[in-house]
């Protein structure tokens, strides 16, 4: 019986065959990748739907209302709370006191029921992350969480992966401000940035912590 296939044919199909599986891996690496960044996987972008539509656009952009004087401990401990119902009513106790949407606050005044909000930067239970030491650091609240003051509806920002965050240890400089400016929103440095950024790493003594254990504990 004649030979079928040329002598050649075992090597180029041995080729054919590693060729197929790194292009198979190469390409499922690709979509692994574009699937991780994407907005499905980090929720960039997404507004959460909450019991309340409450819009920081009103609240921080038209009103003016400081971070902290619903985030009261964002300067002293690792959680950046979610005001109780009575910060609320200290102002719709007297505005739009009638209104149907904001029902659920004056119910939860009345029940002393804590309203169940959807936490929108919700970062893994092994990452450790403390909202007081990066305020004393001169990150500002933008840094993170981007322009809240035009967000009708909260969403998240940033990817919070990991190499975002590393992005910021490693070159801190880029990204401190003076404490003072911490929440203002559009903050615009009245220096280059690089120049007032080191001046402040070694003003509030930044360190480029980088180690597992500053954020896995």
């Amino acid at each position: 019986m004649p030979q079928i296939f040329h002598p050649s044919s075992n090597y180029l199909f041995k080729i054919v065959i590693v060729g197929t599986v790194l292009a198979v891996s190469a390409l499922g690496y690709v979509l692994f990748q574009l699937g991780a960044d994407s907005s499905y996987a980090t929720r960039q972008g997404v507004a959460r739907e909450q019991p309340v539509p409450f819009s920081h656009t009103h609240h921080v952009g038209s009103m003016g209302i400081d971070c902290r004087y619903c985030h009261s401990t964002v300067e002293t401990a690792a959680y950046a709370q979610v005001p109780p119902t009575k910060t609320c009513m200290n102002c719709h106790s007297e505005i739009w006191v009638t209104s149907p949407t904001l029902e659920p606050v004056r119910a939860s005044y009345r029940t002393d029921e804590s309203i169940k909000w959807t936490k929108v930067h919700d970062l893994p239970d092994f990452v450790y992350f403390n909202h007081s030491i990066h305020v004393k650091k001169g990150v500002g609240c933008e840094t993170c969480h981007g322009r809240v003051d035009t967000m009708p509806l909260m969403y998240q920002q940033n990817s919070l992966e990991m190499r975002w965050c590393l992005d910021c240890h490693r070159n801190p400089e880029k990204y401190v401000r003076p404490r003072q400016f911490i929440t203002t929103m559009g903050y615009r440095p009245s220096e280059p940035q690089e120049v007032i950024g080191a001046r402040l790493v070694k003003e509030y003594q930044i360190q480029k912590l980088e180690s597992c254990y500053t954020c896995h504990r």
